[in-house]
């Protein structure tokens, strides 16, 4: 798709943050949009077309979504589940992340849309180099790559497939709003025997990266890693986090091992692994691909996204 080509796009889940973010982005820079939402009442950026989809799953009609529009921006998913209810987990994150990520890819590529950009999950990787151990959202997630990678494959629309990490900023939801929340309350966090380094990705680096997909010329063949460029330990995320607020870091040493049991032992292993395992993206391939650089320092994300100005 040439950046000098009509910009309509259908940006699915366009109430969520990211949705939200890559909606209010793409407005200010001249796109026409329609966002799908699940429910008449979700509150959408100004600008945007409201589609409501409800539930989607394998057997969504997006022909009203679809018509008209050269890109679809795919960011509705099954995510951030504190508490999960269903009988199995597996089940319901690929009902919607698999079977109707495959279901609108293939009804995009009836209708002539020319571009979809696929907003998956670093994730999607662990479960391609390590299925045993991944988890039912990484699992549904890599399965949906393969999905809509079928589905397109031998027709005209094009498919870019992004996998940010933990993506932080004004009203992020999941691990991060949590860990700000206690820094907040003033806990002392048990984490500063932690050694490890994670990567990381600001809302408006990502939002960046959404338009040089769709505009870029020469469509990449894999997916795409892509951070902020710079990766911090847990006990580092939580200072600067602290200091973008206002606030003070209370950091106390606690044996690493007991951490995993006690997050093993309350249902939240996979928060706690967050928390203390190793992740670094490298970002030499989104850049040649897309010709895409973070625009935002880490410093200069995580004080756009806490300072106190950012919460009130």
């Amino acid at each position: 798709m040439s950046s000098r080509a009509v910009r309509r796009a259908l940006v699915t889940g366009a109430n969520g943050f990211v949705g939200t973010a890559v909606c209010r982005h793409l407005i200010a820079r001249g796109w026409t949009l329609r966002g799908s939402v699940r429910r008449s009442a979700a509150v959408l950026p100004e600008g945007v077309e409201r589609l409501v989809s409800g539930p989607i799953d394998g057997t969504t009609d997006w022909t009203a979504g679809l018509e008209g529009v050269d890109a679809v921006v795919h960011c509705a998913a099954r995510a951030h589940i504190l508490r999960e209810e269903a009988a199995d987990p597996l089940v319901a994150f690929r009902r919607v992340n698999v079977e109707a990520s495959a279901n609108l890819a293939r009804q995009a590529a009836a209708a002539g849309v020319a571009r979809i950009v696929f907003i998956s999950s670093i994730g999607a990787m662990l479960a391609e180099t390590g299925p045993d151990t991944a988890s039912p959202y990484q699992t549904s997630k890599r399965e949906a790559e393969i999905a809509l990678a079928a589905a397109t494959g031998g027709t005209a629309t094009e498919l870019v497939v992004l996998r940010p990490p933990l993506i932080y900023g004004p009203g992020a939801p999941g691990n991060i709003r949590r860990l700000e929340s206690l820094i907040a309350k003033g806990l002392p966090l048990p984490l500063a025997s932690i050694h490890n380094r994670r990567s990381l990705l600001y809302i408006g680096n990502l939002t960046e990266a959404v338009q040089a997909a769709l505009t870029v010329e020469k469509v990449p063949e894999a997916p795409l890693a892509l951070s902020d460029g710079t990766d911090l330990s847990t006990p580092d995320l939580v200072r600067r986090i602290a200091g973008a607020s206002g606030r003070k870091a209370r950091l106390m040493p606690f044996p690493v091992g007991l951490l995993v049991l006690a997050g093993q032992l309350l249902g939240r292993p996979a928060a706690v692994e967050a928390l203390t395992t190793s992740l670094t993206i490298d970002n030499d391939a989104v850049c040649k691909a897309l010709g895409w650089v973070p625009s935002f320092s880490v410093d200069e994300g995580l004080a756009a996204s806490f300072a106190k100005s950012a919460n009130t």
